[in-house]
Order: structure tokens, then sequence, then C-alpha cells
């Protein structure tokens, strides 16, 4: 039974305490969680993790504040020392202010693996900044390791996470086809893209980045806010742009690397990556492209990369229990040695323990489950594209609007043989201002944040990403009305018959 009805609302998208999403049923349910109702935030135990403190976390936090900090103050919890200070860095220089700052917890470790755990310590009117640090990197304390410090450990592991955290390490390194020690885990996508965008600047220090195409949310974040030149956002990804990108590079303008995701999150949009990557090598400029919603299963984008990043989060782990992230370096870059020593001097936050556990077992029948939640996506993208009430699905091939085409050779050159498109598109209706709230209630699936799951996933992605700037998002093709699903692997009739309904909820 998927959680759709407004009774649903805040249940936990699968049913577990250290589930990664939550449920948000209703249109106006997404916009009392962007606007801080009581009526929603205050039914969520868990959710997305960097968007959503989880029950244990929350609690966590007000037992360490209790010993840390003084009134009117509020604290977080990192699982080092590193990710405590880069939060606190990225706070105070926000605020331009020493308002945050960060303290040891050595006394509430109960093993080795809790012995670097920091607080990051503020005034509680900058709660709201505080929560942006925790989300934009993605390097706050994992709702398994809360758990084991409040409760104490639940089995003993540390044999089993080794194994599992070194099984993980080889499954990803054989998907991408590089040795291991090309291969860094990471607690999620993005601390993974992070660290990765710390290592870029550290090769070209004091340089922007180039952000190619629309991306997810807080991959601009980052690049925006995390280092000290910014980015040079080109949010179509198109011909026009990869002209200003070779303009700009031929009249002597300089980066730290380009970033781009194959394809794009919502809009599925495919970059021309062999014209970029022929770009960035003859500027030996970096290129990272992120291919988190195609998947390593039916893409090889590194031939055209120095470095690919990724959420374990999502396909690869399928259940929706627990957060992951990738980094995978080309060997065969001419940055591999550099960016290598990079991401070893300044890592990414990596898996707790339990977390390990957890992605190791969900992630055994990875290559099983993909071409089904892939070929549930293409035959509900061809159904969606019959009907009248859908004005537009954007999908990785040559009928997605956004860009300027060509999306299907473009995924084509760097698909693996028999690959699928992915689980994800996006739909637009008709009259969108008046009929999208009323299909988004009437669809008969899972909705929430997340994507990738084993079961299918809806949600009004411009809403619950951009909600504070939603002209903005609207200027760089991305409508406010955008219904992003993620297909699972349910009976495709059964998913057929879902979206039927909920397009003619009055037939």
């Amino acid at each position: 039974m998927p959680l759709h009805l407004p009774e649903h609302l805040g249940r936990p998208i699968p049913d577990s305490p250290h589930a990664v999403s939550a449920c948000l049923p209703t249109w106006a349910d997404n916009i009392g969680y962007e606007e801080g109702e009581p009526r929603v935030t205050e039914t969520l135990t868990t959710g997305y993790p960097r968007f959503v403190y989880n029950r244990f976390c929350r609690d966590l936090f007000e037992s360490v504040g209790e010993k840390v900090t003084g009134p009117e103050h509020q604290c977080l919890v990192f699982p080092s020392e590193a990710a405590a200070d880069r939060a606190r860095s990225l706070i105070n220089y926000r605020l331009d202010a020493n308002a945050a700052e960060i303290v040891a917890l050595s006394d509430l470790a109960q093993a080795d693996e809790h012995n670097d755990m920091h607080a990051v310590v503020f005034p509680v009117e900058h709660a709201r900044m505080a929560q942006d640090a925790w989300q934009h990197m993605g390097e706050g304390i994992s709702s398994r390791q809360a758990q084991d410090l409040l409760e104490g450990p639940q089995d003993e592991v540390t044999l089993v996470a080794q194994q599992a955290l070194s099984q993980i390490t080889s499954r990803v390194a054989t998907l991408a086809s590089v040795p291991a020690e090309f291969t860094w885990l990471a607690s999620c996508g993005m601390s993974g893209f992070a660290a990765l965008h710390r290592a870029l600047d550290r090769l070209a220090p004091g340089l922007p980045s180039v952000q190619f195409g629309f991306p997810y949310v807080d991959s601009l974040k980052v690049q925006q806010l995390c280092g000290p030149a910014g980015c040079w956002f080109l949010p179509r990804g198109d011909r026009d742009e990869l002209g200003q990108l070779q303009q700009a590079l031929e009249a002597g303008r300089r980066f730290n690397g380009v970033y781009t995701e194959f394809p794009s999150n919502p809009l599925l949009a495919v970059p021309d990556l062999s014209r970029l990557s022929e770009l960035c090598r003859t500027h030996q400029l970096p290129l990272v492209v992120d291919e988190t919603i195609a998947g390593f299963g039916n893409v090889d984008v590194l031939p055209a990369a120095d470095a690919i990043c990724s959420s374990l989060t999502k396909s690869f782990s399928g259940v929706g229990d627990v957060t992951g992230g990738s980094i995978v370096v080309n060997p065969l870059s001419r940055f591999a040695g550099q960016l290598a020593d990079a991401l070893d001097a300044s890592p990414p936050t990596g898996l707790y323990s339990r977390d390990a556990v957890v992605l190791e077992r969900n992630s055994r029948d990875y290559a099983l489950r993909l071409p089904v939640a892939c070929e549930n996506a293409g035959r509900l993208v061809e159904f969606l594209r019959g009907r009248p009430e859908v004005q537009a699905v954007y999908y990785p091939d040559d009928l997605n609007p956004a860009g300027d085409g060509d999306h299907a050779s473009r995924y084509d050159a760097f698909a693996r043989p028999g690959a699928g498109r992915g689980p994800l598109f996006s739909v637009l209706l008709h009259d969108a201002k008046r009929t999208t709230a009323q299909f988004h209630d009437a669809l008969a699936v899972d909705k929430g944040p997340n994507l990738g799951t084993n079961y299918t996933l809806a949600c009004p992605f411009t809403i619950l990403a951009h909600y504070h700037e939603l002209d903005w998002a609207e200027s760089c093709g991305v409508s406010r009305y955008l219904i992003r699903v993620s297909a699972g692997l349910e009976p495709y009739e059964d998913l057929e018959a879902a979206f039927a309904l909920a397009l003619s909820p009055n037939a």
C-alpha cells in the first residue's frame, strides 16, 4: 500500500526509523513543509536526512546541547572535527561573524568510531543558517550513529563493517571499471561532491568553478558558497552555453573545474559530454560528472571525465533506509595523481559502520533491480506522452523539451550495452497552474523526496528544492509545477492504472 493519502502525512518511507524519505501526500503539504507549518513539520519523525533532522539526531542534539551549550544556543553534531569545522566556517562566512564554534565530544565516545565527534554550537537565531550548512555539505552525523550514541551500540559490527566497506568499494570500482584505490566512499552523495569540490579548489585555489547545466540544488550551492571565488552557472547546458564556455577559455578566463550531470536532475537533459570533455582537456581543466540519475549500471562516463561522483543513496541502495556516496577518479586522467592526493588530504566524511552494513546488503541485487525500474520508467513516459492532459515529459530522449535536443544520441554515446535510460522522469501538465495539484494529490504512489527506490516515488520537485527562488528556477527553464517521478519495481500495469486515474480522477 503506497503512502499517498492525507492521513499518511509524515509517515516514513520506507517503514524504518532510518528512512530517508517521508510522506508529503498533498500539494498543500509540500508547501506547508516549505513554509514551516507546524501541522506538517511536527508530524515528521524523519525525512531526507540533509533536509530533516532524524528523530535520533534531534534527540542527540538536545542531549549534547544540555552539556555544551548555554542559554539561547543550539548545536548540531558531526562525526569528525574536520566536518564540524567546515560547517562552522560556512556558517560564520555567511553571517560575516564568528557566531558558531565547535566543541569536542570525546567524553561521549563509547567506541573508537565516535572519538572524533564534535558539535557546532551557534545562537538559536542562526538555526536556519546552521541547517543550510548541514544540508549543503551533507556531513552531519547519521541517524544510526546518533542512535548508537543515545542507546548504546545496537550490535557488534566492527569486522562485518570492515568487510562491508571493502565490498562496497569493490562493487563501485568494478561497476566503474577502475582499481579500488581510485575509489572513495562517502557518507552521502553531497559529502562526496563537497570533497571533490575541495580537491579541485586545492588544485587551483582562488578560481571559480563552472556548473554546466541546471543541477541538483545543493551541487550548485556548494560551488557558490563553499569556495572563495564562487561559480559561473550556465543553466541551459546547451550548444550556445558550450560556445560561451569555449570563448571564455580561449579569451584566457581561468577556472578550477567544470561540473555537469548526466543526465540532469530534474530536467533529464543530457549535455554534449564528448564536446565538453574535449574542451576541458584542450584547456587542461578537470571535468567532474555526476551520473547518479542514470547510474553506473546504465552508463560509463568515466572515459570523458576526470572524476565521477554518485549518490549511493539512490538506485545503488534502492531501499531508502541509508545514505551513501562515492567518488571515482579516472586513473588515466592527467589530474589523477593530484586529485587522489587532494582527496586523501581532505577526504569525504565516510560511512558509519552500521550504515555500511545496510548499504552493502541493499546493493547486492543492484544489477537485477535497475533494468526493471528503467523499463517501468520508459513505458510510463510513453504512456504519459500519449495523454492529452500532459504538456511535456522530461526524459533523456529526443522528445525531451529541455535544452537543444540530441539527448538520445548524447546518452547513447556513453550507454552500456542493453542499458536503460534511468528510472527518473518529470511531468508537466497542460494548464499546470490549475491542474497540477489535483493530479499530484490523486496519484496513488508513494509521495515524498528521494529517487531510485524500489518503489515508485513522486514529488513536486521545484516546490521542495527551490520554493524560495521559484521565479529564478523558472527563468532557468524549470517550471514550479514540475512533478518528478522515480519509477520503482511494481507491476507496470498497476503503475499505469495509478497515473491514468490521477489524470482523469472523475472518469
